[in-house]
């Protein structure tokens, strides 16, 4: 369920916010809360995670992607 926050912020780092919000295509309201969970959750592992990688995952779906052939394939060409 998704609720409503009012925050008051200085106008400069409201604005570089936004065009960072745009050019990564990314409402501002997804961004402050990816940002947020990331800095609540307790994560189990050492390896801290940007706010803006966190936000982007599953972003893209791949289907059947063999991610390993493909690499094994580069390694191919480029050795041969």
């Amino acid at each position: 369920m998704d609720s409503k926050l009012t925050l008051k912020l200085n106008e400069s780092v409201i604005e570089r916010a936004k065009q960072y919000a745009k050019e990564n295509n990314i409402s501002l309201s997804r961004m402050i809360e990816s940002y947020l969970r990331a800095v609540t959750l307790k994560k189990k592992n050492k390896v801290k995670i940007s706010p803006l990688v966190e936000s982007l995952t599953g972003v893209i779906e791949l289907e059947n992607y063999d991610y390993r052939k493909d690499y094994t394939d580069f390694l191919s060409k480029k050795y041969s």
